[in-house]
């Protein structure tokens, strides 16, 4: 190694590392991805306990026993979350029909002007119900798969609800947990490193619902003044989107497009674009700047790569995972460069 010039030994060395943090890093995906019924529960549970953190230190301070506290959290959660699958699952359900012929008369309208393009359009349209129907049978078929995966589904969200009331309960033991399961000499560093990642996760899910709950607001008092069917579904469904940073809004924000488009026609379809446009604009230079700006600050490109990857890796629940956790992972790393980085 001696004989090699010094740019080289240097290059080699963070080689070494950059294979080293791979290794690592591949081999704990793998660890989470084995064991995925126990890992996912943890992750979404912390992110509970990050978003309803603050709720629950008013109840404390306000003299509620802490598992009363967490118990009435735990509460509110399984309330609005239910509220919201229920306002999505009643809202597609009573409009469902009309969107659907909707759909089929616009399918019509562009073979009209557009022919062999509209007419395939048209044939998927007229088709929906034979799709649909071969789909049926498919799943009919894998009805005991089915099953379990909704019956896993449903496990691990009852896990991750209790694991949420835990956190919450003893979240004054987690410093001292930490500093007796840090080796000798870096209780203080470990711990500093804990509460930097979790206030990020905490400012990032606290922002994110805020900026969610005015976009999913304003898009449905929107869609409400220009009558587009299913306005308070789409909304819920804009909400949801937005924990899923760029890429849950554009989603939710086409899916308002087309069901305008689909039922109200062309000018109310570029009305609610506006809409979506003007509420995307609002979110990108007043809400994000002002409510985000004490939380770890990520450039675009490495948000989409990490949704990329979490999707890659997990599906939605990754592409909901992955912004909070690199989130955290940069809070780390921010701690541990004002820890020791050179003067």
């Amino acid at each position: 190694m001696q004989l090699l010039p010094d740019p080289v030994r240097r290059l080699a060395a963070w080689c070494v590392v950059i294979l080293l943090v791979y290794g690592v890093g591949y081999v704990g995906v793998r660890l989470c991805t084995t064991f995925r019924t126990a890992v996912t529960p943890v992750l979404l549970a912390l992110l509970g306990t990050a978003l309803l953190g603050p709720l629950y230190r008013r109840l404390v301070r306000a003299g509620v026993q802490r598992s009363l506290a967490a118990g009435l959290t735990c509460v509110a959660v399984v309330a609005v979350i239910g509220g919201a699958v229920y306002i999505v699952v009643a809202a597609l359900i009573d409009t469902g029909g009309q969107i659907i012929s909707s759909l089929r008369a616009a399918a019509r309208s562009v073979a009209e002007h557009f022919g062999a393009a509209g007419t395939s359009l048209d044939d998927l349209a007229e088709n929906s119900k034979d799709l649909l129907a071969k789909f049926g049978g498919t799943a009919a078929s894998n009805v005991i798969s089915g099953v379990s995966v909704v019956g896993e589904s449903i496990a691990m969200a009852v896990l991750a609800l209790l694991l949420v009331f835990f956190f919450l309960r003893d979240s004054h033991r987690a410093a001292e947990s930490l500093r007796a399961l840090a080796p000798h000499g870096t209780g203080d560093t470990l711990e500093a490193m804990a509460r930097r990642a979790f206030a990020a996760v905490e400012g990032f899910m606290r922002g994110t619902t805020v900026i969610a709950l005015i976009d999913a607001t304003c898009i449905t008092i929107g869609l409400l003044i220009l009558q587009v069917p299913g306005a308070p579904g789409l909304g819920a469904l804009v909400f949801v989107g937005a924990y899923i940073p760029y890429l849950g809004a554009f989603l939710s924000g086409a899916v308002a497009v087309l069901v305008a488009l689909a039922d109200r026609g062309f000018v109310i379809a570029l009305w609610a674009l506006g809409v979506v446009l003007a509420v995307q604009v609002l979110e990108g230079h007043v809400l994000q700047p002002m409510i985000q700006s004490r939380t770890v600050q990520m450039h675009p490109a490495v948000v989409m790569l990490a949704i990329t990857a979490g999707a890659s890796v997990a599906g939605i629940v990754g592409m909901l995972l992955a912004v909070p956790l690199t989130a955290a992972a940069f809070g780390v790393v921010h701690e541990l460069r004002n820890r020791y980085a050179t003067p």
